[in-house]
């Protein structure tokens, strides 16, 4: 059965510089290179000021500042020609025409890496191809053309056509030895056609891109009565005359995608059977979108559906539970990183001791003093893996990333948002509520005897997150939660058996893991040195998750603005410190990973030995990999991918798509 989802191709065409298209764009024997442009904007530089959080409008002289410094969305300059691979995206999705031609995303999946490997020969021409007005008819076999770029300045649009046949036709109705240069456009497809009730037809966004060809072929002088779409699937051609009724639909289409790049964002299809093989479908999540918008019935109410049980069955996982690649963690003083042919390669004292290839990994992380080369970081940042950096102690300094994320757009929402007092407190709120739930989650599973009273002084608390009226009541309630929460923290910690002899020459006494309060910079117990270090290690994947977005990470909306604090990247880590950072403390003590031994004593702190990080970095991983069932959309991810998909639907709340940000919480 022949599934009604189009055929996707690669999505690597976009338009060349203004200087060469308004040079080659009237000139048919010449070809442009496809190259991306990075449109960036300047950057605000508001901060939210503490005190009053009320829902009222800015105090007179923020708002002066704020609207002299106000950015506005603009949409792409309308003098840029459209490309006809956008034109395609726009037939088969509005929205991943937006993402793609407006903010510059692109993924690849399998489907795009198999049309980039079909497209070599095609994209291999050398773009030459005969005058329209050529009076040589001595030749009438075809002439096949490849990888030629056009465009139309009456349409504003440019297309790279895989392949042009052209061949002498006499002129019908004409007298004596008149001749014409017939074109007909064939474009590759990778996938099969439609099936139609008498014959194979063309998918809409095949056709709107084979039609914007044939009008630039015309435009230029040829004859150009019909298109060709082949499918490498089925190895057919599908013919197709071009009529006026297929004409007008085109420049209508036109004008419409012209209209949609003003913006806002389409919404996402409804249940489509496109977004499953859609390589953006992570970043779209068109079924998590469409389950939180408010429907018709909900538009009265202030939040979307509170029946979380009746999105089961309704969301669609379109993401992968877990990514297949994996994070490289390196410790040993004094090694050196390199990089040949896209593998890493990691030295001591000038030897080889291990190779890592590129495709293996989702980031590096660098403890203390290691050294990695410009080559390496310039082939990390062009494979869009970030480098970060901690002390030896483990302490996060900060990231390396390339500019694979081009969307500034995102970024303005979040500055404007971050300005504005009621908007941060509408977030905090819901950060600090996630947080003591789910605290309130592990104590209930993990302490030997949970404090009744203590469960549910948390349950009020997180109640009263809702009715914090200004950021100093939130920070008030959220401060007495902890201060509850670590007084039977240590409840949750099975105490520890002596080790055997062969696993440890310290006895357990000198490094016992007693814990009676919260402590650091620096730590002074081990629970305390590692949940020192598992927050860093958190606060790392929140910021990458942050920077993978589009955000900012050093402009939150609980935490306030500081130099060098990432805020944002704090903000997402609330919720996710008791799921992730605290329960991997428990784990590590608990199960006999971590074991007195493997702490060192520097007069009142404590940390972490080499081995012990070793050991612990690996829990911590296992973690991150662990799947869990989200509460809202009940299909499984890893908590890595958790971490992103809350940072993206942080970001529709700020693009307008969602009415509130849910936090991630555990029953």
């Amino acid at each position: 059965m022949q599934s009604d989802t189009p055929n996707k191709k690669n999505r690597a065409e976009s338009p060349a510089s203004n200087d060469e298209l308004a040079s080659r764009l009237g000139s048919p024997t010449n070809r442009v290179k496809n190259e991306k442009e990075e449109k960036s904007n300047p950057r605000t530089n508001e901060r939210r000021p503490d005190g009053d959080n009320k829902p009222a409008e800015l105090s007179p002289k923020l708002t002066a500042e704020f609207t002299k410094h106000r950015l506005q969305v603009s949409p792409p300059d309308a003098s840029q020609p459209l490309p006809a691979r956008m034109l395609n995206e726009f037939v088969y999705c509005p929205r991943l025409f937006y993402y793609e031609h407006v903010e510059g995303v692109f993924l690849h999946n399998a489907d795009t890496l198999r049309g980039s490997a079909l497209h070599k020969r095609v994209d291999a021409g050398k773009g030459a191809l005969p005058p329209a007005d050529s009076k040589d008819d001595s030749k009438p076999e075809t002439i096949h053309s490849r990888s030629v770029t056009l465009g139309s300045k009456k349409l504003n649009v440019i297309a790279k056509m895989d392949l042009i046949e052209i061949r002498t036709v006499p002129l019908v109705g004409q007298t004596g030895d008149l001749f014409a240069i017939e074109a007909t456009p064939v474009d590759y497809k990778a996938g099969a056609p439609r099936e139609g009730q008498d014959q194979n037809e063309l998918w809409d966004a095949d056709k709107m891109q084979l039609g914007v060809q044939i009008l630039i072929l015309r435009e230029h002088g040829y004859l150009c009565r019909e298109g060709i779409i082949y499918y490498c699937a089925t190895r057919q051609r599908v013919r197709r005359p071009f009529t006026s009724e297929w004409e007008q639909w085109v420049l209508k289409n036109i004008a419409a995608a012209r209209q949609c790049c003003a913006g806002p964002i389409p919404p996402p299809l409804d249940h489509s059977p496109k977004c499953v093989r859609c390589s953006l479908a992570p970043v779209c999540l068109p079924d998590e979108t469409r389950y939180l918008m408010p429907s018709e019935n909900d538009k009265a109410l202030t939040s979307p559906k509170t029946d979380l049980a009746a999105a089961n069955g309704k969301v669609r996982r379109l993401i992968a539970a877990r990514d297949d690649k994996r994070a490289l963690y390196l410790d040993t003083q004094g090694l050196k990183i390199g990089i040949k042919s896209e593998t890493l390669q990691i030295k001591e004292h000038g030897k080889l001791i291990d190779d890592v290839r590129l495709n293996d990994v989702n980031h590096v992380a660098l403890l203390g003093n290691i050294q990695i080369s410009t080559q390496a970081i310039r082939s990390l940042c062009y494979a869009d893996i970030p480098i970060t950096y901690f002390s030896v102690g483990g302490r996060f300094y900060g990231l390396t990333r390339g500019h694979h994320q081009k969307n500034v757009f995102l970024r303005i929402q979040q500055f404007q948002k971050s300005a504005q007092p009621y908007a941060c407190l509408q977030f905090a709120r819901q950060f600090v509520e996630g947080k003591i739930r789910n605290q309130r989650t592990l104590l209930r599973r993990n302490h030997v005897e949970p404090s009744a009273e203590a469960l549910s002084h948390l349950k009020q608390s997180a109640e009263a997150t809702r009715y914090a009226d200004n950021i100093k009541t939130l920070l008030g309630i959220e401060g007495a939660a902890a201060a509850l929460y670590f007084k039977h923290f240590a409840g949750m910690i099975k105490p520890q058996e002596l080790p055997l002899a062969e696993e440890s020459n310290t006895s357990p006494e000198d490094f016992p893991f007693h814990f009676k309060e919260r402590n650091r910079r620096p730590p002074t117990d081990p629970v305390n040195a590692l949940l020192s270090f598992a927050y860093s290690l958190l606060s790392k994947d929140c910021a990458i998750a942050a920077y993978t977005v589009g955000f900012d990470p050093y402009v939150g909306f609980f935490h306030q603005p500081r130099f060098g604090r990432p805020a944002l990247a704090l903000d997402l880590m609330e919720e996710f410190r008791p799921l992730i950072a605290e329960s991997v403390v428990i784990t590590a003590i608990n199960n006999r990973v971590i074991y007195p031994k493997d702490f060192v004593r520097a007069g009142n702190a404590v940390n972490l030995t080499p081995a012990g990080r070793k050991k612990f970095i690996q829990t911590y991983e296992q973690r991150m990999k662990h799947l869990l069932t989200h509460p809202v959309f009940q299909y499984k991810i890893c908590y890595r991918r958790a971490l992103e998909l809350q940072a993206r639907l942080l970001a529709r709340v700020l693009e307008e798509q969602i009415p509130d940000y849910k936090p991630l919480t555990t029953r």
